[in-house]
Formats: C-alpha cells, structure tokens, sequence
C-alpha cells in the first residue's frame, strides 16, 4: 500500500514540477541568444520584394521628374521645289533647296506642369515605399508571433505528454492493485495516445511557422526566439475610448498624394490650351542661279477641332473623384484605428483573464482532481475533465496572447506615421 502511495506521489510531483517548468520558461530565456523581433524585421527589410519593387517605384518616377524638365528636340527640314515639273522645271536645273531647323517654343506653362505632375508622382512613390514598409513590419510581426505561439504550443502539448503518461502508470498501479477496473488503464492508454498525437501535430506546426518566418526574411533562424514577446502586456486599466485620427498616416498621406497628382494634371491639361510655336530659320539655294537666300518660317496650330476643353474637364472631373476617395479614405481609417483599439483592448483583457485568473482555476482543479484520484474520491473520469480543461485554457491563453500582438501590430500600421519624402525636389 505505501509503495503505491509513493508511486502515485512521485508521479503527481513529477507532473507538477513540469507545469511549473513549462510556465516559467518563456521568462527563463536566454536573451543574448534570442532572434528577436526587430532582428527578424530588420532582416526581412533586405530581402523582401515588395520593398524592392517600391525603391524601384522611387527610381522610376525620379527619372519621370527628370524627363519632364526636358525641352522638346529641334527638327531638321530639307525641302526640294520646283523639280521633275514640265517645261523647263523638268530636270533640276531650276531647283530649289531649303534646309532649315525647327524649333518648338512651349508657351503656357508646359514644361513646369510637366514636372509638378513629376514631382507629385515621385512624392507618391515615395509614400508608397513608406507603406509597403510598414506592410512587411506586419507581416513579420504577424509570422513572428505565430512561431513564437507555435513553440509554446509545442511546450504545451508535451507536459500535457508528460501528465498523460504520469496518469497511465497510475492507472496501471490501481488496477494491478485491484482498486480500479483494467477499464481505467484503457481510458488513460487513450488520452496518452491523442496526448503524443497533439504533440506531433503541434510540433509540424512550428516547424511549419519557422519555416515561414525564415522564408520572409531571406535565410535560416539560427538562434531561439523570444518566446517572452507574448507575455508583454500592458497595464491593467491602460484602456478606455481614445480619439482616433486619420490627419498623420500613411493611408491618408497617400490619399493626400493622389490629390496633389490630380491638381497637378489639372494644371497640365490647362497648360496644353495654349498652342506651341514653331520656329526655324532656313537656308535657300536655287540652283538657276546659283544664289543662297536666307528662310524664315512660323507655324503656330489653330485649335479648331480640339481646344483642349474636355482634356481639362476630364481633369477637374478626376481631381473631384480622388478628392471624394480621400474623405472616404479618412472616414474609414478613422473607423479602421477605433476598431483596431478595440480590438487591442478586447484581446489584452481576454489575454490577461486567460493567462491569470481562468489559467489559476484550472491549474488549481487539475490539482485537486489529482489529489482526489489519488485518495479514491474523484473517479478517473474526473481526472480527465480537469486534465482536459487545463491544456484547453493553457492553449486558449496561447492562442489569447498571440491575438493581442496581433491586433496590436494592426494597430501599430494603421497609425503608422508619415516619413520625410525620398524624392527629388
């Protein structure tokens, strides 16, 4: 009988001492081994596609900015009269040669429309590598803590191995001590089974989610992760309703960008009302007599069919639509920043009540249900159920404090704040 008292005791000690192991471990980190967060973002900011295709972006409408400034290329003319006629202009000998160089003379504003179109293009371009910036930080932080929740998962399911395993040999211990039917052996045999099961699956998950995460950055994970990051939560009582405004991000920066490319067009599209010269001296040579005369000609389009009237309203048109789009754009971010608040708030709460009083519940009827199991006055049944209810919360807290980091690196990119242009001026 004491051999059996001890056996189940060092199995209830055992399993004890691994679940104060698995929850401590995440503050028991080494942290100058750790791959953190911002080593995983700085990483993917080399190697991410996105980024590549924005810097691109900047390049290409900097040498738009560049073509714009340029002015239209001069044209030469030869021309050749009075040849291949009846008479005597049948042959060449009363030919006339003028050789002359046109030159285009934009009036209206031509050129500076051009590169203010230019230079708002390149402004754009530029918020639009800040946003795509901004988009790889969330998806890193996204992939990050999915593989850190993953491995805490893993540290989960294998103490949950380790119980199940603790309470299969104490099944084992009753029965062959008559105390319990060989029905409880089975029943245990079960949950170790599902037990080693969970673990495999959860395991191929984490690997699945390093992996993942090492392709986003462009090479292998050497090191450990902080599997600390999902413990940082904010103070309790650090909530409430908080103003949320558009005026400073990056959504409304680039709305605020696309406005100013259609005053630029609109600017554009009036400057081309005005028609261009073209000028060009010239030089005759009229072969009867052998004599050079200088040729001077001025040509200049009358806007009969097409007096650029429509070019200009569809303009102003387009700057009324993208003017439409940005207020629609700042309503829904504000929208985006409130439910993203709330979304933090929820998920933080929900993670603290997970992580302390639900988790303590649990922790303390497990214990119970064991203490119980062990002195005959909880049946096996009991044991399960409360054994099963703690992985459960421990895996809902996981799962609780993932989805605040989560939420709160939505959040983080919603309010990201507008940077300086990279542009040319």
């Amino acid at each position: 009988m004491y051999r059996i008292m001890a056996a189940l005791l060092a199995a209830t000690s055992c399993a004890v001492v691994a679940q104060a192991q698995e929850i401590a471990a995440p503050a028991a980190a080494q942290p100058a081994a750790l791959f953190t967060l911002e080593d995983a973002v700085a990483a993917a900011g080399g190697s991410a596609p996105a980024l590549d295709a924005a810097h691109a972006g900047i390049d290409a409408a900097a040498a738009a900015r560049k073509v714009a400034g340029l002015r239209p290329n001069p044209t030469m003319q030869t021309q050749v009269e009075n040849v291949v006629g009846t008479g005597p202009y049948s042959g060449f000998d009363q030919a006339e040669t003028t050789v002359g160089l046109s030159l285009p003379i934009e009036l209206g504003g031509k050129r500076g429309a051009r590169v203010a179109v230019a230079k708002a293009q390149l402004d754009r371009a530029a918020l639009e590598a800040a946003i795509a910036q901004v988009d790889v930080r969330l998806q890193v932080t996204q992939l990050y803590v999915e593989a850190v929740a993953a491995e805490r998962r893993v540290a989960t399911q294998r103490n949950q191995v380790q119980i199940a395993r603790d309470a299969l040999k104490a099944a084992q211990v009753r029965v062959l001590a008559g105390r319990a039917s060989p029905i409880e052996e089975q029943r245990a045999d079960v949950a170790r089974v599902n037990a080693e099961a969970g673990l495999e699956r959860a395991s191929r998950l984490a690997d699945a989610a390093r992996v993942n995460l090492a392709r986003r950055i462009g090479g292998p994970i050497a090191r450990s992760l902080d599997r600390g990051l999902l413990d940082r939560l904010p103070a309790a009582g650090d909530y409430g309703p908080r103003e949320a405004a558009s005026a400073g991000t990056l959504a409304l920066a680039a709305a605020d960008a696309n406005l100013a490319v259609a005053d630029a067009d609109i600017r554009l599209a009036r400057s081309q009302r005005v028609p261009d010269l073209q000028v060009g001296p010239g030089l005759r040579r009229l072969e009867a007599t052998n004599d050079f005369a200088a040729v001077f000609s001025i040509s200049i389009p009358i806007p009969v069919f097409n007096s650029g009237k429509a070019a200009v309203a569809q303009a102003v048109a387009e700057r009324s639509r993208v003017e439409a789009q940005r207020r629609v754009t700042a309503l829904d971010v504000e929208q985006a920043i409130t439910d993203a608040q709330v979304q933090v708030d929820n998920a933080a709460t929900t993670a603290r009540a997970a992580n302390g009083p639900a988790l303590a519940a649990a922790q303390e009827a497990a214990r119970i249900a064991r203490i119980g199991y062990r002195e005959g006055k909880f049946g096996q049944l009991d044991l399960l159920d409360a054994e099963r209810t703690l992985a459960e919360t421990r895996m809902a807290a996981i799962d609780a404090l993932a989805a605040y980091q989560n939420a709160r690196a939505q959040l983080e990119r919603l309010t990201a704040p507008v940077v300086a242009p990279q542009g040319e001026n």
